[in-house]
């Protein structure tokens, strides 16, 4: 089997990132932005993916938390695109539930080349500690877009805006883990025979 692995840096005049990524791991990581609870979200969507990721990025916080997380989707969904290669023989689509307490969330994931988000988070509040509650799906948007993939995920229900993000990322966690396990082919899983 071919290592599932990516290594990059980017750069901008908002955020600086550096960035090393496994498919194939055992979801440990070592993420540094700068926002707690988007550390937070990284951690669980790598661990509960199977996915094993070095992220540190220095960004614009005394701007605001938007380009930090926005660009860490960005190079996460980049180091995704290329770490599947052709994507040939991966199982391409995943769906998954996850709870967290109260809070349940569902998660579909198409890796079909064709970048498409459906974000429905429910979120009420204005912030989940240094992060703003929009940036938790716009961070979701933005992984889509980089990793070229299709992916709808909803918090059918939760009180609390910490669990409902929370068991939104798990649910896309494990929905991509399905979606990037391999078959016993080596196919590419399209009928018009690339993704």
């Amino acid at each position: 089997m071919t290592a599932r692995n990516a290594t990059l840096k980017r750069t901008t005049l908002e955020t600086s990132i550096e960035l090393s990524l496994n498919l194939d791991g055992t979801g440990k990581s070592d993420i540094t932005t700068g926002i707690g609870f988007l550390d937070h979200l990284l951690t669980a969507l790598t661990k509960h993916g199977n996915m094993d990721l070095t992220l540190s990025c220095r960004g614009d916080l005394d701007v605001d938390d938007h380009h930090t997380a926005e660009d860490c989707a960005l190079a996460l969904g980049s180091a995704i695109d290329r770490a599947l290669g052709d994507r040939s023989g991966i199982a391409r689509f995943g769906s998954a539930y996850a709870p967290l307490d109260e809070a349940l969330a569902r998660a579909v994931v198409d890796l079909s080349g064709r970048p498409c988000a459906v974000i429905n988070l429910g979120l009420a509040g204005p912030k989940l500690g240094a992060l703003a509650t929009q940036n938790a799906g716009h961070v979701i948007q933005s992984l889509a877009v980089a990793s070229r993939a299709t992916i709808h995920v909803d918090v059918v229900r939760g009180e609390n805006d910490h669990h409902r993000a929370e068991s939104a990322f798990k649910a896309l966690a494990l929905a991509l883990r399905q979606a990037i396990a391999l078959s016993n082919t080596d196919n590419i899983p399209s009928t018009k025979g690339s993704l």
